[in-house]
């Protein structure tokens, strides 16, 4: 039990600090291209927004309560959005900064473009690795204590 809750507070712990991380270089991204059309900057938003939101859960189910591990669904959700954020960064990178995972330039400082969209990219891939390990935590919390809830023989005093 508290080997679950004390995994469960790394998983939170890294889930906020990736999700800060893609925050603030996408942000930066995003200024740098603010003279840009909408629909060119339509992706980089989107990313924008995931990590806010995958901010603000991870901040509030940060805290070890046993209700957290309930939320396996929003967990699982999170997880989705983070991987459609990587694909369509993915997609955007088309192999003009070399390979996906080639993750050996990555920078979070510095006048490196590359290195910055590289670090987007890997931190993008994994908070959606963090949320979806989550989310199955969740799962098998929630079924482990729904068997030992079946388990239990209610009796009657018989007084």
């Amino acid at each position: 039990m508290i080997l679950t809750d004390l995994l469960s507070m790394v998983l939170r712990v890294a889930e906020l600090v990736f999700a800060a991380i893609v925050a603030g270089v996408n942000g930066h991204y995003l200024r740098m291209i603010s003279n840009t059309s909408d629909w060119h900057q339509a992706r980089f938003i989107y990313t924008e927004v995931v990590a806010g939101l995958a901010m603000l859960l991870a901040l509030i189910w940060l805290f070890p309560f046993s209700g957290s591990f309930v939320h396996w669904p929003v967990d699982l959700f999170i997880s989705i959005c983070w991987f459609a954020a990587f694909g369509v960064l993915v997609h955007y990178l088309d192999g003009s900064c070399g390979r996906v995972f080639a993750w050996g330039n990555v920078t979070v400082l510095g006048d490196n473009p590359c290195g910055r969209f590289k670090a987007i990219i890997a931190f993008s891939f994994l908070s959606a690795i963090c949320w979806l390990v989550s989310a199955i935590i969740g799962v098998m919390w929630v079924r482990d204590h729904e068997n030992r809830y079946r388990r239990r023989t209610w009796h009657r005093s018989r007084v």
